[in-house]
């Protein structure tokens, strides 16, 4: 797994955890329904810290619940 799919897949879980849609996610924290769409598809495969940030804030975590979970040990080296 790497970072991109980690993200995508952690934001899935707390947003099944508080039974909020991607697109109620969306307009919790001020991040644009497009950009949340790009990262669960996998467009996007570097979101920025700031946007995970703005996720957080609208889930109501910090961003290090946000990485303190099983899906980022062991990612995937990134360079080649």
């Amino acid at each position: 797994m790497n970072i991109g799919e980690a993200v995508r897949e952690r934001i899935l879980e707390l947003c099944g955890e508080r039974d909020i849609s991607i697109n109620k996610l969306s307009s919790m924290s001020g991040v644009t329904q497009s950009t949340v769409n790009n990262i669960i598809s996998g467009r996007n495969r570097s979101t920025t810290a700031s946007t995970i940030q703005k996720l957080c804030d609208g889930l109501g975590i910090t961003i290090e619940d946000f990485f303190c979970s099983e899906r980022f040990r062991n990612l995937e080296q990134e360079l080649e």
